[in-house]
């Protein structure tokens, strides 16, 4: 912004009318352009997890009252019906059986110990037998041959491989914890040393891990390839340091599968090169990135939870009461869209024709609040597109993406929000904040790998456990095919 000389009363009442004029218009232009910069600094002030994109990280100490998005359902709290349970039950044959006698009576002290005993009150203990490091010793037999007068040896099983090694058990748990659970490479040795007596080297867990990684190669192929078979994918991308540099995360999954992949990149250059978003065709739920909207060869719906934030944004910063209207239409449409879910695939004609129209209202009222912004007559006229108001932002994007915006509306498997993604791929900011960053790129791939092969595990019900020895026995858990 060009500064103004100063000029007194004397000269003010010199000049001539068209210099006062221009000096007012060039006044009025730098009042409009230090009252953007105040209403862009005071936005950028006003936004917190709540109301925008920000993770709840970038609040600071002083938080924003909690203030829930969402509707109450009538729901009570705890379980719900039909929701299965997790209450202790007793065995019938359990490991073992402690009788605890009864010798004296304790109310008259009279000797008991020769009465017999006419029942039994039963209680249970679950818990952990003490345990340690066992070690195995394989001993291959040598022989002469009497045939062919040479000594030979016989086979080690097959991962049997050093004279001294750890076995795939420990293994698996190391990897486990490491990878899954986020305990850093040093406490996962400390535990494991806890546990068992016997605490390995740094290097072992890092060992493990690519011996994982190694082992679920089929799975994550089965994955990738199942992912192009669904009818929606959800997408998600997040930051990450690796080797002191900004890297990206990559995420696409369902309610049955996860992808995590690491790249350079955050645009459409990463996504081609991990190659599932290219390749499908489908429904692509995300947020409003732009690279997305590149492939052309999917349908494209958006995430209402970000809209909801920013119209809440709108709401509170803006007083505009289109952005609260809007937000009660959504709401609106996805407490009809789950009343009627079980009978059908899409709301009728009517009521498809109904939240159209309501959608459009608010769009126009939104509109008339918001008008394009005027080019002030004495700049001259800059390229490219002119900056505009967050709330005409909003409006642009709802009125523009509005098929995409309400894909939820006109077909059920659509989700309303792309909140499975965002829980995918939020375990990335928990890694970060515990190890601070990945050394190598290879680990950081490593992790993602080891990442997605669980997760996947983890929402089919398989045993986490079992699956890393099976990965690491060189036959992983493959995922079965599943609709959708």
């Amino acid at each position: 912004m060009t500064s103004l000389p100063k000029f007194t009363r004397d000269q003010l009442e010199q000049m001539d009318k068209k210099t006062l004029i221009d000096l007012v218009l060039l006044l009025q232009d730098q009042l409009d352009e230090l009252g953007q910069r105040v209403q862009k600094l005071e936005d950028q002030v006003a936004k917190h997890s709540r109301n925008s994109s920000r993770p709840p990280s970038s609040d600071g100490l002083s938080k924003p009252k909690t203030r829930s998005l969402r509707r109450s359902e009538g729901r009570k709290p705890g379980g719900q019906e039909g929701h299965q349970g997790h209450t202790l039950e007793m065995k019938e044959i359990p490991d073992h059986i402690a009788v605890h006698d009864l010798d004296q009576c304790p109310h008259c002290d009279h000797d008991l110990s020769a009465v017999a005993v006419s029942n039994h009150v039963r209680r249970q203990v679950y818990d952990v037998p003490p345990v340690q490091i066992e070690v195995t010793e394989h001993q291959a037999e040598i022989k002469s041959c009497p045939g062919c007068g040479r000594q030979v040896q016989a086979a080690f099983p097959a991962h049997v491989t050093q004279p001294v090694q750890y076995g795939p058990r420990l293994k698996a748990q190391a990897s486990y914890l490491n990878s899954y659970h986020f305990i850093p490479i040093a406490r996962t040795c400390e535990l494991l040393g806890d546990f068992y007596g016997h605490a390995p080297a740094w290097a072992f867990v890092a060992d493990a891990n690519q011996a994982v990684a190694t082992g679920c190669e089929p799975a994550l192929a089965e994955i990738q390839r199942q992912l192009l078979q669904a009818s929606v994918l959800h997408f998600d991308e997040s930051g990450l340091r690796v080797a002191g540099q900004l890297h990206w995360l990559h995420s696409a999954s369902t309610e049955w599968l996860t992808y995590l992949a690491v790249h350079q990149k955050r645009g459409q250059e990463a996504m081609r090169d991990i190659g599932i978003l290219p390749a499908f065709t489908g429904w692509a739920l995300h947020d409003h990135w732009a690279s997305y909207l590149v492939f052309e060869q999917c349908d494209h719906a958006f995430c209402n939870a970000h809209h909801l934030r920013e119209l809440q944004f709108i709401t509170d910063q803006y007083e505009q009461p289109w952005a609260s209207e809007m937000s009660g239409l959504l709401y609106d449409i996805k407490t009809e869209v789950a009343e009627v879910a079980d009978d059908s695939q899409s709301l009728t004609t009517d009521r498809l024709t109904h939240y159209q129209t309501e959608y459009q209202a608010i769009l126009q009222r939104g509109f008339k609040a918001n008008p394009p912004p005027e080019q002030p007559p004495t700049k001259t006229k800059k390229r490219g597109r002119r900056k505009q108001s967050p709330p005409k932002n909003l409006l642009d994007r709802l009125d523009k993406h509005r098929s995409g915006v309400l894909a939820f509306m006109y077909d059920f498997d659509v989700p309303f929000d792309n909140n499975l993604a965002e829980r995918d791929i939020r375990m990335i900011k928990v890694k970060q904040k515990v190890s601070g960053s990945f050394r190598t790129r290879q680990g950081a791939q490593t992790f993602c790998d080891i990442r997605s092969y669980i997760s996947t595990v983890r929402k089919q019900g398989g045993n986490v456990i079992a699956a890393v020895l099976d990965a690491l026995a060189g036959q992983p858990f493959i995922s079965l095919p599943v609709a959708g």
